[in-house]
């Protein structure tokens, strides 16, 4: 996600629109990282579970619940690709943010987790959450394409990628990256967006530059490519109620926090972003769908 506009991109999205490449999703989060945790929560960088799947946990802020729902969103995919894992897995984590998720993934499986993104200010932050978690030997990061991975063949026993694919200037290229590097039989959790109905440019323009993406594509799109890159589809879970609560909470902890954001980014962010707070809520709320999916490397 983003607070800069992309318009500059050479690269083309799934609709025609424009596409970044990862250098400019890379220094989007150099510059506004920290402040996308003002209005997303700093616990990691990605959509949270504000809707529990069957509890309710007292908060007292919505910065409290943001980080809350990261959590618990992160604590849900780890128990999903931890089932029948190896002992000692090899595990990827394609767009890793700030590292949170990777050590979760890492105390949650006792694998061994290797953290790409293409941010030079997450790769810091990835450090100093490393440093504290006692995890040295077990947890790495490192600066990593999801479209050109730098790993080999059958490198790795499960990956995820948590809110990554969605800048993708390439899905399929990801896609295929992702493929060649698990073991045969190795599973891709992974979460997109697509997108339904028919929006008005202004909402998919501001969707497009606040995310740093290409505009979200049909699910029946996305199921093409997937089959494409020689994945099959071992589970499929909606969770579009919770990018909808997302997207309301961003666009009120933006407002609540606008003095905030303004005096520390500055007149120049809060002018080029308070234009689309409102298109991309409604967008968010009327257009987007989010997907949890399990994908599977054949065995042969």
């Amino acid at each position: 996600m983003t607070l800069t506009d992309n318009g500059t991109s050479d690269g083309t999205g799934g609709s025609g629109g424009p596409a970044p490449a990862p250098e400019e999703v890379g220094a989007m989060y150099d510059r506004f990282g920290d402040l996308l945790a003002m209005v997303l929560g700093s616990s990691a960088l990605h959509v949270g579970m504000y809707v529990p799947h069957g509890e309710r946990t007292p908060v007292t802020s919505l910065l409290d619940l943001c980080d809350l729902a990261q959590d618990r969103q992160t604590e849900y995919l780890a128990d999903i690709l931890s089932a029948g894992l190896p002992p000692d897995a090899r595990l990827l984590d394609i767009g890793c943010g700030t590292g949170g998720p990777a050590i979760r993934l890492a105390q949650r499986t006792g694998g061994r987790v290797t953290g790409i993104t293409v941010s030079g200010s997450q790769l810091a932050r990835c450090e100093e959450r490393l440093s504290t978690a006692g995890l040295a030997g077990r947890v790495d990061f490192a600066y990593g394409n999801a479209m050109r991975l730098d790993h080999a063949d059958d490198s790795f026993d499960a990956a995820w990628s948590i809110d990554c694919f969605p800048h993708l200037s390439d899905r399929p290229a990801g896609l295929r990256e992702a493929r060649r590097v698990l073991r045969p039989g190795g599973h891709l959790l992974m979460t997109e967006f697509t997108r339904r109905g028919t929006a008005d440019r202004t909402e998919v323009d501001a969707f497009t530059r606040l995310w740093t993406s290409p505009p979200p594509t049909s699910f029946a799109k996305l199921s093409d490519e997937i089959e494409e890159a020689g994945f099959r589809v071992a589970r499929v879970q909606n969770m579009t109620s919770n990018v909808a609560l997302c997207g309301e909470l961003m666009y009120a902890l933006y407002n609540e926090r606008r003095d905030e954001i303004e005096q520390r980014f500055g007149k120049e962010a809060v002018a080029h972003t308070d234009p689309l707070m409102k298109p991309f809520r409604t967008f968010c709320q009327h257009h987007v769908d989010y997907y949890l999916l399990l994908l599977s490397k054949p065995e042969s």
